[in-house]
């Protein structure tokens, strides 16, 4: 038998959790969020890289952001309070070039960089013969490298800050070495005063021992041993006996694995990195001082712009002082009707 329902029943509404903003439990930091969007038509190849860029700022962004021609940066703005985002990364396309805007919320600053080059995570995996991506390659965040940015200069000390920040920090004597598997590059080159951006995967590869063994340990999988009488002729079976591939001493390292249950002797071992992209070249045009708003504080181009925000500054102060003086007649005006109609 059915139920009567009852007018005075009120439904049941699912109460929404407060967010909460993302902390370290090592440092206590406020862990950096991003957002990704674009600004106006952008054509196929620049929505993939900012489709490269999203998995790039993983796992601290918005992966399936979905935009529309309707949307202002208001209204990302206003999005950004309720997931706590810390910075924008905002494309853009003119007639001339490609545009890349980085913006640190709420109050900027703003870098903007002009893209001369690119290059998307597609193609660098078709030109490798072995192209490396693990399912759980992006569960981390990359580390940053900044290279040629010391030289001293006000624009350049900014552009530091903001690259740092844009990632969580790290603590040397409590990260894991599991968790250490993506690196961002960013280089500038004095002369040209271009960045070259690119991204990297790291792999630790063991130091002699052969190529099987080391396939075995990277690999984590029992091999097939069914054609061999004992367990070492794995080892020494021709091409595979104990030689291994020449490494570079310098870039062998002494470190403790901690990707095991285990407690691991130290090993060493040989950083190696392979790009998966994206890769820009960028130039750094203009800083503004709020978020993609506001005064000049660098640009690359002289210093017209900055001419030209002081005469709208010129022409608002002009505007603002005849709107007051038609505020005033406007009063006295209105002053003048009451009194005649007291007389009255």
């Amino acid at each position: 038998m059915g139920r009567f329902k009852s007018k005075n029943r009120k439904p049941f509404v699912k109460q929404i959790a407060k967010k909460t903003p993302t902390v370290d439990h090592v440092t206590g930091d406020k862990i950096p969020k991003s957002l990704v969007f674009s600004r106006g038509k952008i054509p196929g190849p620049l929505r993939q890289l900012q489709m490269d860029l999203r998995k790039l700022m993983l796992p601290y962004t918005a992966l399936k952001l979905k935009e529309s021609k309707r949307n202002n940066l208001k209204d990302f703005v206003s999005l950004a309070n309720g997931m706590m985002v810390t910075h924008f990364l905002i494309l853009s396309k003119t007639d001339s070039a490609a545009y890349l805007r980085v913006a640190k919320m709420k109050h900027g600053p703003t870098l903007t960089f002009k893209i001369h080059k690119y290059s998307l995570a597609a193609d660098i995996a078709q030109s490798q013969l072995r192209p490396r991506c693990p399912p759980d390659l992006f569960k981390n965040p990359p580390l940053i490298v900044l290279s040629g940015f010391g030289t001293g200069e006000e624009h350049l000390k900014l552009t530091t800050f903001i690259f740092q920040n844009i990632f969580p920090a790290i603590d040397i004597n409590t990260v894991k070495l599991s968790s250490c598997q993506r690196i961002v590059l960013l280089n500038y080159d004095k002369e040209t005063k271009l960045i070259d951006f690119r991204h990297y995967s790291i792999r630790l590869q063991p130091v002699g021992v052969s190529r099987r063994i080391r396939k075995f340990v990277q690999n984590h999988q029992v091999p097939d041993l069914r054609s061999l009488q004992d367990v070492s002729d794995f080892v020494t079976k021709a091409g595979y006996g104990s030689e291994s591939e020449g490494d570079d001493e310098a870039a062998t390292v002494n470190l403790s694995s901690d990707i095991g249950r285990v407690n691991r002797a130290s090993t060493k071992s040989a950083v190696k990195l392979q790009e998966i992209g994206p890769r820009m070249t960028l130039q750094l045009v203009k800083i503004e001082e709020g978020l993609c708003t506001g005064g000049l504080l660098f640009n690359e181009y002289g210093n017209v712009d900055a001419k030209k925000s002081e005469n709208e500054e010129e022409d608002e102060q002009e505007s603002d002082e005849e709107e007051m003086d038609i505020d005033e007649e406007l009063e006295i005006e209105d002053e003048e009707e009451q009194e005649i109609e007291e007389e009255d």
